[in-house]
């Protein structure tokens, strides 16, 4: 059996995208690991065993584009409402948050974020299979 131990993206300013996983979603740096063309740096936190491994490829300049593949990291946190309110204090610019229902049943509760890079995160309210 398989298990998920990370996902990378691509970032141009390490220093910036640490500070902002660290302010926004409390991870910290696990490792990192210096080469001559890349670098890289594996965050994450006690409450899960999968982590976020940042690559910054040396000299690069141009912004990654996404395509049409990407889509979101997703996290899971106790008060959606009150992480909202954390993330617009600290200037992130969060969409609004929406809920899914079917019938009367809150299936579920989250915004969205982009990082300095433009990645999608999808912050959820925990609840249902998203605990």
């Amino acid at each position: 059996m398989a298990t998920f131990l990370h996902t990378m993206i691509r970032v141009l300013d390490l220093d910036r995208s640490i500070q902002f996983y660290q302010q926004a979603l409390a991870f910290e740096v696990t490792a990192r690991r210096e080469f001559s063309d890349f670098t890289l740096v594996y965050l994450g936190n006690a409450e899960c065993p999968v982590e976020l491994e940042l690559t910054l490829n040396h000299g690069r300049s141009e912004p990654y584009t996404h395509g049409s593949g990407y889509g979101h990291i997703a996290v899971s946190v106790a008060d959606v409402v009150a992480e909202y309110a954390r993330f617009k204090a600290l200037g992130f610019a969060p969409r609004d948050i929406v809920e899914f229902k079917e019938a009367d049943e809150l299936l579920a509760k989250f915004f969205f974020v982009q990082d300095p890079d433009g990645y999608e995160i999808e912050v959820l309210q925990r609840l249902g299979r998203y605990q």
